[in-house]
């Protein structure tokens, strides 16, 4: 049992940690911080790892501009070519804010195709399933909808802010105005 508690007490711990901003974030909002890449991603291109942008302060620093950009600004063409202009759509966080931006902009397609990329990146990448949920309710898609709910369900839980924000519009008759 000792052993037991000694694996589990700095899991919780990290996890607790990991999830205090995200508890006094707005709902949809994302992190402006990338995530890192998954712990199974060794793929690499053109012969640098995945991961290097990640971690490049210039990079980073965009980011938070491009994010700025969106959630504070409601810049969306903005952000997007802040946001290409970083040459890393290949990295889920920056493909899911460009299909948000996209998404907020009203051009579905390439809004599907970024939400796609995102996921593609990273299959487990909890605010593309929450952002791609949204749009698939935009678009009428309720059965969809609820398929990126139980996604999120099993990723990140039910008490997720991402869960409850797709929870909470799909609650909504169709048709409603969903505000996010």
């Amino acid at each position: 049992m000792r052993r037991l508690s000694m694996l589990l007490v700095p899991g919780l711990v990290s996890m607790a940690l990991a999830a205090g901003p995200m508890l006094t974030s707005a709902y949809a909002a994302g992190s402006d911080e990338p995530s890192s890449p998954p712990k199974s991603d060794t793929s690499t291109k053109k012969g640098k790892k995945k991961s290097s942008s990640v971690s490049d302060p210039k990079f980073l620093a965009a980011y938070r501009t491009a994010y700025t950009t969106i959630y504070d600004r409601h810049d969306y063409t903005g952000a997007i070519d802040q946001l290409k202009s970083l040459k890393r759509d290949d990295v889920a966080d920056v493909a899911n804010l460009i299909g948000y931006s996209y998404r907020k902009l009203g051009d579905y397609q390439s809004s599907k195709v970024y939400y796609e990329l995102a996921l593609k990146d990273d299959p487990n990448h909890v605010r593309t399933w929450q952002y791609y949920g949204l749009w698939q309710l935009e678009q009428g898609n309720r059965e969809q909808a609820q398929y990126h709910l139980n996604k999120i369900a099993s990723l990140a839980g039910t008490d997720s802010s991402e869960y409850r924000s797709l929870a909470a519009a799909l609650d909504k008759p169709t048709g409603a105005t969903l505000v996010y």
